[in-house]
């Protein structure tokens, strides 16, 4: 049996609501949206948390009542999928598309350095986890302004604001007003395809569509094969979300 529980029970969208499931708790995220035409409803085991997008004039009693006919789906969707990557001490985690062991010791410097095959790690052992996802965050904004500079040089387009973020639900994006917000995660993935996401967001700034012309120029920019780098990514785009996600 599930309950959903809110103090709020008015029609404004609610900002605390959760769902019990099997003994655990997981909040509800309600958003309304002009596009949609109905109720949807989808789980995101990687944050641990419920999402229900409403038509601009839908009820919020109908979604809940929605949400706690489909609670064997949702036990389901939470149970398939893996368990997050703690980045501890001894765990292998991804790293530009090669498998790295955390390695922390007294003795290490508290910046984190790849040293073989392991990614070394100094300073408090219970900040491990902040200082390594960190640093890749910083190489991730390092590494893709090279790959920004380098394919607007290719597309002739003037280098976007770059800004680094952890949406879940796109590795990249390409704003009017002449940004690109990108993924830190893709840092961890081959080089090929967190190149050819930074190269479909530098395509973008001249074809802010998914025509013919977009591809022309997406294929004129990127050196690499992008459909199989996005297959790539559908294959394996969730292992990245379940690094650190226990904390992050």
């Amino acid at each position: 049996m599930s309950t959903i529980f809110s103090p709020n029970r008015s029609e404004d969208l609610p900002q605390d609501l959760e769902i019990e499931l099997d003994g655990k708790y997981y909040p509800i995220r309600v958003r309304r949206s002009a596009k949609a035409r109905s109720i949807s409803l989808s789980a995101d085991p990687v944050k641990g948390e419920i999402r229900i997008s409403l038509p601009r004039h839908g009820s919020i009693r109908e979604a809940l009542h929605f949400t706690q006919s489909k609670t064997e789906w949702l036990v389901e969707r939470f149970d398939e999928m893996p368990a997050p990557i703690s980045v501890e001490n001894g765990r292998i985690v991804p790293f530009l598309g090669n498998d790295y062991r955390v390695a922390w010791s007294s003795d290490y410097k508290r910046m984190p350095q790849i040293v073989d095959d392991e990614i070394r790690v100094g300073g408090p052992e219970n900040r491990v986890s902040d200082r390594v996802i960190s640093w890749m965050k910083a190489q991730a904004r390092e590494t893709y302004a090279m790959d920004l500079s380098e394919y607007c040089e290719r597309a002739e387009s003037k280098i976007p604001k770059l800004s680094i973020g952890d949406a879940r639900r796109r590795w990249g994006s390409c704003s009017g007003n002449h940004s690109i917000r990108l993924n830190w995660r893709l840092i961890m993935a081959p080089p090929v395809v967190r190149r050819s996401v930074v190269a479909h967001e530098v395509a973008h700034l001249k074809h802010m569509n998914h025509s013919q012309a977009f591809y022309a120029h997406l294929d004129m920019v990127f050196e690499g094969d992008r459909k199989a780098a996005d297959c790539w990514l559908k294959a394996h785009g969730n292992n990245l979300h379940l690094v650190g996600a226990d904390k992050h």
